[in-house]
């Protein structure tokens, strides 16, 4: 579902990934919604352009906010898959919470790596740094209850992409070493795909 003053230039990008797509009236989009949700249509909302600056109209409602440089990208993102893949990412606060996130955990809690001197310059991918955060015991219980929960919800959302970001100060260990454990616990689940992803890392 398209929405917004560019959603007919953007609609030809969307339609090159999606079965269908439908373009909301400029004028009576909130109507349409409305209309739609008394159907008991599920549907993903895409505003394309500035704000419409109607109550209940696309952009207030919509699950997606871009301007029309970027429909080509999202439009490749909401493919429709097979099988739901779950990205486990790790970022860092300072840089923002990542966009789209079903999600999200902070790891802020546990014991930084970055002020021990021989950990400082390694990341979570070396294992000194794993080490060192899954030996602490809270680490692990936030690991065992996070993927019980995620066991049970997973099979009941209705989308085709999942996004379990891991957050902490600088993006580099903690919530490197959080994210990448979880995606292994989570590809022996039947029916996904998993992948592990780390924002911050290569900066």
């Amino acid at each position: 579902m398209l929405g917004g003053a560019d959603a007919g230039a953007a609609a030809p990008l969307f339609r090159a990934t999606q079965p269908d797509v439908r373009v909301l009236g400029a004028d009576d989009a909130a109507a349409e919604l409305r209309a739609l949700d008394d159907q008991g249509v599920v549907y993903t909302l895409v505003h394309v352009g500035p704000d419409d600056g109607h109550a209940g109209g696309s952009h207030e409602r919509a699950h997606h906010r871009i301007a029309l440089a970027d429909a080509a990208r999202l439009a490749s993102r909401l493919q429709p898959r097979e099988r739901p893949l779950v990205t486990c990412l790790a970022f860092a606060y300072k840089k923002g919470v990542p966009d789209d996130v079903t999600w999200l955990v902070d790891v802020r809690f546990l014991d930084n790596p970055y002020w021990v001197p021989e950990l400082r310059d390694l990341s979570g991918r070396d294992a000194a740094v794993a080490e060192y955060v899954l030996g602490q015991p809270a680490a692990v219980e936030l690991a065992d209850r996070l993927e019980a929960a995620l066991r049970w919800a997973i099979p009941l959302y209705q989308r085709d992409r999942l996004l379990i970001a891991f957050g902490c100060t600088g993006g580099r260990h903690r919530s490197v070493v959080l994210a990448e454990e979880m995606a292994r616990r989570l590809s022996a689940m039947e029916g996904i795909d998993v992948e592990f992803s780390a924002r911050d890392l290569g900066e």
